[in-house]
């Protein structure tokens, strides 16, 4: 999962980002409204965590814009203690759910967990299930029929995008601008690599599950009888 922080108060913006991290989730921040603004167009994210206080664009004007623009990524407003109006506001514009500051921890990570399964996403809490394997985002281990092996964290996350996304397929773009972002200087042949680790790692289990290339278009995750 890929979360854009758009928060002016820099030490809060580190900190929320270096929290999620550690929740496994991949964490861009900005720290004025337009940057914000620039980053939610290219629809790359799952999650919007948006102040309301911004410099050159406000939150509420940001979450407007972006709303008209047919972006429906899920929004969780961070507010001032105490400010109905602003909260009101917010959700009136289509954020999902708000925060008061200051808030605890365990508090957003609640909430963003919450709106991103009504969003239909799928949030897991132990691991992720696909044909005969089984893979665990925390200890980063993908088993499969009482055999198991440690991951890297891109081999990770590669494989939880394609087990979130089914059967559908993936482009080598999308894998790019989920994984490393869409500023990155990565390429092709980064994600044909990772790739090629799964799929070793995949055999080496004795898996049914198959990463297949469609060619000229992406990957797609194949549970073989």
């Amino acid at each position: 999962m890929r979360i854009l922080i758009v928060e002016d108060e820099v030490h809060l913006a580190e900190a929320l980002t270096q929290i999620l991290k550690k929740n496994h989730y991949s964490v861009d921040a900005v720290h004025d409204g337009q940057a914000g603004l620039d980053n939610a167009l290219s629809g790359i994210y799952d999650l919007l965590l948006l102040d309301i206080m911004l410099p050159e664009m406000d939150g509420i004007a940001l979450l407007r814009t972006i709303r008209a623009e047919g972006i429906a990524t899920p929004v969780i407003m961070l507010t001032a203690k105490g400010e109905i109006s602003d909260t009101i506001a917010g959700l009136d514009c289509g954020a999902d759910d708000y925060v008061a500051k200051p808030f605890s921890t365990g508090e957003l990570l609640a909430r963003i967990r919450a709106v991103l399964r009504r969003k239909g996403e799928v949030v897991p809490e132990d691991g992720l299930k696909f044909g005969d394997i089984e893979l665990n985002t925390s200890m980063l281990k993908l088993s499969c029929r009482g055999k198991e092996l440690k991951l890297i964290l891109k081999e990770s996350e590669l494989l939880e995008l394609l087990m979130l996304r089914k059967q559908a397929v993936t482009s080598k773009e999308q894998i790019i601008e989920k994984l490393w972002g869409f500023d990155s200087d990565a390429e092709h042949n980064n994600v044909e690599v990772y790739i090629s680790f799964l799929r070793k790692k995949l055999a080496f289990l004795g898996a049914s599950v198959r990463i297949t290339t469609i060619r000229g278009v992406g990957y797609v995750l194949e549970a073989v009888s």
